[in-house]
């Protein structure tokens, strides 16, 4: 790559180097640039906690299906932004509400 530095040492050296850290390990932060800090294990943790509680909420009435829909009736939805596909169950919803059975 172009401007990146390189180095003598094989794979082999490296991997074995990276097998003794330096004193104070591998980075130090500077104290400057707060977006610079290493996380602490306390964020580190939230962060995990939060990724793994993405999708439905606990108790959500909500089932995940495949359906197939006109593209037009599907772009014009998308159009429309983010929460379409609410928009697109409301618009059921309402469907439904005219055409009780």
């Amino acid at each position: 790559m172009s401007g990146s530095k390189t180095t003598s040492m094989s794979r082999e050296q490296i991997l074995e180097a990276m097998k003794t850290p330096p004193p104070g390990g591998y980075y130090v932060w500077d104290g400057v640039d707060e977006d610079d800090r290493p996380a602490t294990e306390e964020e580190l943790r939230a962060g995990i906690a939060l990724a793994r509680s993405r999708g439905r909420p606990a108790g959500s009435d909500k089932t995940k299906i495949a359906l197939c829909v006109d593209n037009s009736v599907l772009e014009a939805f998308r159009s429309t932004g983010k929460g379409w596909q609410t928009r697109m169950n409301e618009a059921l919803e309402e469907w439904l509400k005219e055409h009780a059975a």
